[in-house]
């Protein structure tokens, strides 16, 4: 058997999807976020999927909020990321129907607010692409873009840009 064209479960034992690694870790995914302004959260060219500017919140509510190194540390970031990313997964899963047809994750790009000299952008994106990893496998994690800004979108401290590749 081909490992590099499946995945193993979290246990090793059976191979899964997408959609049954999310239900093995226990993960529901939030309510699809809504635009905070005037743009499409997904569009989809020919076999790619970009997501837009994803961010930690709940609802219309910001749930991370400041920067990191000033008002937040690097752990609130990686959860802040690991939010983000969940929203990410709720819209592309919106618009996909189903997360099985994520062929491969083509791009990560992650934005984190930051003050000072902070150097731990990486371990902040870390709790995104941590998650992404555990939901589609090792084989399919994307090439990433990490930096640090001075601010975003509704004082958020992570905003996150995806690219997938999915299926015909």
């Amino acid at each position: 058997m081909d490992m590099r064209s499946k995945d193993k479960t979290l246990s090793g034992n059976d191979l899964t999807t997408a959609e049954q690694r999310l239900k093995g870790l226990g993960i529901e995914l939030p309510t699809p976020p809504e635009p905070f302004g005037v743009y499409a959260e997904a569009v989809q060219t020919g076999n790619l999927l970009f997501l837009t500017g994803m961010l930690p919140t709940e609802g219309r509510e910001a749930k991370s909020i400041g920067r990191v190194g000033a008002e937040l540390n690097a752990e609130a970031g990686r959860a802040a990321a690991r939010l983000a990313a969940l929203n990410g997964l709720a819209v592309a899963r919106q618009h996909l129907g189903s997360l099985d047809k994520v062929t491969r994750i083509v791009r990560l790009g992650v934005s984190v607010a930051t003050s000072g000299d902070v150097r731990d952008q990486p371990k902040v994106a870390d709790g995104a692409s941590e998650l992404l990893q555990d939901v589609f496998g090792k084989d399919k994690n994307p090439c990433r873009l990490v930096c640090g800004v001075a601010s975003l979108p509704l004082g958020c401290s992570v905003a996150l840009e995806l690219i997938f590749e999915i299926a015909g």
